[in-house]
């Protein structure tokens, strides 16, 4: 991967990639992009997060940064109207399944693995979970994301173009604490995900001390988090068991 690519990258030109890439898959005739599609595609309400509403001067100013790194270019169309198009295959060095990982977490920032791999196979054919991890392990190592929780059915998982102070804020945001953090101090997800082993509400008072005979009760936010984590697995394998019965009901029919 280019030296150029590690670089973090501003949320609007994160957007901007992450927009140009999820078109060029899933809707190939309208690509590439004039500015104003581009724009739509940004300030569009489903699969983005958080919700933006840039404007064509915010784009254009992300535009030109993306030309000068090299991750993207700008076309002639028929019309004569400048159009975009992403070049991340040589700026990232990735396959075709994992620039769609990539794309859908620069869309909607830090996820779950069951629901990155239900956004991720609208744009390229990943039939579950197992197919996923070794995706996930091939971007780990080319440094483009990171476990934010340990690897595993309904671990976090996030790209690595964020600037340190934005990872800290997504971590605290999420729950989840680098090394030495006080564990004390995490604050709600604000992604819509209960973290696993995120701390009790901080007013409530102290668990009594176990036994060697007395398991430690559990906090109610350790409940929650962990509920949280079973209805995302057993999603997943929901979708899976549907994926399986749809394609024995499609050979059956052929």
């Amino acid at each position: 991967m280019p030296d150029a690519a590690r670089e973090p990258l501003e949320a609007p030109q994160r957007r901007v990639l992450g927009v140009l890439v999820e078109k060029a898959k899933t809707t190939p005739d309208a690509y590439p992009l004039s500015l104003n599609a581009l724009r739509t595609g940004c300030n569009q309400k489903s699969n983005r997060f958080p919700q933006m509403d840039l404007d064509e001067e915010q784009l254009e100013r992300a535009i030109d940064s993306l030309r000068s790194k090299g991750a993207l270019t700008v076309v002639q169309g028929d019309s004569r109207v400048e159009r975009y198009r992403h070049r991340m295959y040589e700026w990232l060095g990735v396959e075709k399944a994992e620039l769609a990982v990539v794309a859908e977490l620069l869309l909607r920032g830090a996820q779950t693995v069951g629901d990155l791999r239900g956004r991720a196979a609208r744009m390229e054919p990943i039939p579950g979970v197992s197919e996923l991890r070794p995706i996930l392990d091939a971007l780990v190592g080319k440094g483009l994301i990171e476990y934010l929780t340990p690897p595993g059915r309904g671990a976090i998982v996030s790209h690595c173009f964020y600037s340190q102070s934005e990872r800290d804020r997504v971590r605290r945001d999420l729950g989840v604490a680098d090394a030495g953090d006080d564990p004390g101090s995490r604050p709600a997800s604000a992604y819509g995900h209960a973290p696993t082993g995120a701390a009790a509400d901080a007013s409530s008072a102290a668990p009594k001390e176990a036994t060697p005979s007395e398991p430690a009760p559990m906090a109610a936010s350790d409940f929650a988090a962990q509920l949280a984590d079973l209805r995302s697995e057993f999603s997943e394998e929901i979708r899976e068991l549907w994926d399986e019965v749809e394609r024995l009901k499609s050979r059956v029919e052929g």
